[in-house]
């Protein structure tokens, strides 16, 4: 008999950003680990202090939807999502961004074409220094604007 993995949406609640997206919830594709644990399987773009492959546990309420409650172990990832300014050198192409920071080899999701952010894992281990200088010369240079949704002690103190 085949082992297969259960994948669910595991949904985050969260007060909206003032000047950001007016959504209050976001769901990340899980794997199920057990009744109420599951594995995130994809970098968030809105949900902040999670990142992929971090553990959380959720609660399933009346109409099926798992809930999460919190993060229970980090993987050691970290979450930064990138918006190249439209009007500079990248323009708005979430291509040239994944281009500018594949050296690093990130993985990396665009939320729209209408909003071309791109929520990248940074996973454990990478060269945090190097992303982060990459990050703040693009800032610099007006490539885009970057956030880090979740870090870890090590991101910070590279």
């Amino acid at each position: 008999m085949e082992n297969t993995v259960e994948m669910i949406k595991v949904w985050f609640r969260f007060v909206p950003r003032e000047g950001w997206f007016p959504q209050d919830t976001e769901g990340l594709w899980a794997s199920k680990l057990g009744d109420d644990t599951a594995v995130v399987q994809n970098a968030p773009f809105l949900q902040n202090g999670v990142a992929e492959g971090d553990v959380v546990q959720f609660r399933t309420d009346a109409e099926g939807r798992h809930w999460a409650v919190g993060r229970i172990r980090s993987a050691g990832n970290c979450t930064i999502r990138v918006l190249p300014v439209p009007t500079g050198p990248l323009g708005r192409s979430p291509q040239a961004v994944h281009q500018r920071l594949s050296t690093f080899g990130l993985a990396g999701e665009v939320f729209s074409e209408d909003f071309p952010m791109v929520a990248f894992t940074a996973p454990a281990g990478a060269d945090f220094a190097g992303i982060k200088a990459l990050l703040a010369q693009g800032e610099d240079e007006g490539w885009w604007h970057h956030e880090v949704g979740s870090g870890t002690d090590d991101w910070w103190s590279a």
